[in-house]
């Protein structure tokens, strides 16, 4: 099966995401970021999917305060502790594509994050994931008044 590029490097940016969530490692500290370029240069020979996957990390790990904002505020009855490293790391790589990343589609990176659920989570993850990131991108949207549209959003 060939791989979308972009797929790939969702996967291994929510990898390197679990790894510096596991690690530990202080939220902002871009400096921890350079020993995930090996990790990338041994998971995928592509330019592009290690560029992406280093951006999309780097990125995602320096806004991750507003992210996991976002993503308690959308837990309803959940402890954002209490999320497994890897649902976290999927949300907050979605959030931080909400946010950040104008160029990809809403509803892509839900259906990319439910995908991740259902390869490298639980069973009940991806409808779980599916309900964080609805909530996160009507509150998204609201705050920069536009409407939502249902085709932005999958159910």
């Amino acid at each position: 099966m060939n791989m979308d590029k972009r797929t790939k490097a969702r996967e291994l940016a929510m990898q390197a995401l679990y790894q510096l969530d596991v690690q530990g490692l202080a939220p902002g500290d871009i400096g921890v970021l350079e020993s995930l370029e090996q990790f990338f240069m041994e998971a995928d020979s592509d330019n592009f999917v290690r560029k992406l996957a280093s951006n999309w990390t780097k990125g995602t790990w320096s806004n991750l305060r507003q992210c996991d904002e976002l993503i308690v505020n959308s837990t309803i009855k959940w402890e954002f502790t209490r999320l497994s490293p890897v649902d976290r790391g999927i949300l907050r790589l979605a959030v931080y594509q909400f946010k950040f990343c104008p160029d990809i589609p809403p509803k892509v990176t839900i259906n990319e994050a439910i995908e991740l659920a259902k390869k490298f989570s639980t069973d009940k993850s991806p409808a779980f994931v599916n309900g964080v990131l609805d909530a996160v991108l009507k509150k998204i949207t609201h705050e920069k008044n536009l409407p939502v549209s249902n085709s932005d959003l999958t159910s």
